[in-house]
């Protein structure tokens, strides 16, 4: 497989980690609401811990999100800076407007 093909697999796997409406939500509220634990989401996204829980699984799999543990609560933050591009573009926000987002090195 060459390098192009690569580049295009691993775009379209950003955009399947992100194809579900509460994952987008979970993303987006990381973005705009910084680092965050799953009962800060439950409160905010108005689902489950299990279903939030599943989603955040998901998402860091695929390497959007990375945790981070501080004694009994893991909190959640975004892990690829592309990431904060996607979802400018999805809700015509500006990127510099996140307040929480990995720094692009």
């Amino acid at each position: 497989m060459d390098e192009q093909m690569a580049d295009y697999e691993g775009r379209a796997a950003l955009l399947k980690a992100l194809a579900h409406p509460i994952r987008l939500k979970i993303v987006r509220g990381l973005l705009t609401c910084g680092c965050r634990n799953v009962g800060c989401m439950e409160a905010n996204i108005g689902q489950s811990q299990s279903c939030i829980s599943q989603h955040l699984m998901r998402l860091k799999a695929a390497g959007v999100v990375k945790c981070a543990r501080s004694g009994n609560e893991v909190y959640y933050e975004i892990a690829d800076p592309e990431v904060a591009a996607v979802i400018a573009a999805l809700f015509g926000e500006r990127e510099e407007d996140y307040r929480c987002m990995t720094s692009r090195s």
